[in-house]
């Protein structure tokens, strides 16, 4: 079931405006690190290479955060972005499956910065269980459904082969999991109301051999 954006009062936001969104968090961030306090559209359009017009029309999805002739305030406009994106709430994840992409998932700190907490790994090997991965213990996957409930996880990440992806997915939608960061090399097609980002890592890798061999 294609996605093609959300709404926000009534009104039908694009998946390209969605994508951009943290691009925008993300050099608003860097200029809050570097203390700038103000930014017109022109000049995070020069950093940004996303042109100002855009810019502008992306803003205005949501109410706009600027005045004309005065810029953007760079708190202000990182904190309404923060909001949109749903940053200012915490979001506690679990990662099925702790081979090396797993492992690397859960070792990467800057997660929990933006409030995405790792609470159980879970994997089918026994070889695993009870080991852990950054004080995580590794866990049988007939313990997902009770651990889910008791700790009001909402977001599963998927780092499993891609045979037996979509059955595991099925099980944690029907465990009340509300959406699935999905690095299993098959695209997901669950209810409309869970919400899936299917992230294909040699789709991206591709992209890049196609650049170099038409330059």
């Amino acid at each position: 079931m294609e996605r093609v954006g959300f709404i926000v009062q009534d009104k039908m936001i694009s998946q390209a405006v969605i994508s951009r969104l943290p691009r925008y968090f993300r050099y608003l961030g860097e200029l809050k690190n570097e203390g700038i306090e103000r930014i017109s559209s022109q000049e995070l359009s020069a950093r940004m290479q996303v042109t100002a017009s855009q810019i502008r029309q992306d803003f205005n999805h949501f109410g706009g955060f600027g005045q004309q002739g005065y810029g953007y305030n760079v708190n202000y406009l990182y904190s309404e972005i923060a909001n949109i994106l749903g940053l200012n709430e915490e979001h506690n994840l679990i990662i099925i499956g702790a081979g090396h992409l797993g492992q690397a998932l859960v070792n990467y700190m800057n997660f929990e910065r933006r409030g995405f907490i790792f609470r159980g790994i879970f994997d089918n090997n026994p070889a695993l269980w009870g080991t852990t991965i950054r004080g995580i213990e590794v866990m049988p996957m007939d313990r997902i459904e009770q651990f889910v409930r008791e700790n009001a996880v909402d977001i599963a990440v998927l780092s499993i082969p891609k045979d037996g992806a979509v059955s595991v997915a099925n099980d944690l939608v029907r465990f009340g999991i509300k959406a699935i960061w999905n690095f299993a090399h098959v695209d997901l097609l669950l209810p409309k109301e869970v919400k899936v980002e299917n992230v294909h890592l040699s789709d991206s890798l591709m992209k890049l051999s196609y650049m170099l061999a038409s330059d």
